[in-house]
């Protein structure tokens, strides 16, 4: 673990996948954006792995594949241009870990977020991929409307798994401002 592992919701979670993952596991980013969860997960597991990573926008595709050839880090990464809802489309083999970190991308067109109807359909899909000890990350940026519906929809869903079949932890900064990012955590048993 690093030592800032508590500082946000993000370090939180790329900490839960130093300790999930390992060489030669599969994970999914399932919202790419500029790439740098994409990027984290292929180290983690290595050229004998796989990552797959989905992003809607074919501009934020072109970047992080530019990047992952220079850094010799394509050879187990799959790039798919669709969204994360069609998850099932491309991947049909048992999967450790899939992150997603919901929201508009930093520094980009904040009127192109992800939407709580495509997220819920990829949720539900993830769940049935997703191997024993497997988990799904959820990083719930809300500080803007759809944000809010987004978790709002995704806490009404994940309250309801069966605990006999997945662990559910949801974490919340209670002293920061300005809406921290939420944390959801989705273990299959």
């Amino acid at each position: 673990m690093s030592e800032n592992c508590f500082k946000n919701a993000v370090g939180i979670a790329k900490n839960i996948c130093m300790m999930k993952l390992k060489q030669g596991d599969i994970a999914v980013d399932a919202t790419m954006g500029n790439g740098h969860d994409t990027m984290f997960l292929s180290n983690i597991v290595g050229d004998s792995g796989k990552v797959y990573a989905f992003d809607i926008q074919k501009s934020a595709i072109e970047n992080i594949k530019e990047i992952l050839e220079k850094s010799n880090a394509i050879k187990n990464v799959v790039l798919i241009n669709d969204g994360h809802e069609n998850i099932d489309k491309y991947i049909d083999e048992d999967v450790k870990l899939i992150m997603f970190n919901l929201g508009y991308l930093p520094k980009g067109d904040h009127s192109i977020t992800t939407k709580w109807q495509t997220t819920l359909t990829a949720l539900k899909k993830s769940l049935n991929l997703i191997e024993k000890n497997g988990v799904v990350i959820l990083v719930i940026y809300y500080g803007h409307f759809e944000g809010k519906k987004e978790k709002e929809k995704i806490e009404e869903f994940t309250q309801k798994l069966d605990q006999k079949k997945f662990n559910v932890l949801k974490m919340h900064f209670i002293n920061q401002i300005n809406n921290p990012p939420e944390l959801i955590i989705i273990e299959r048993r």
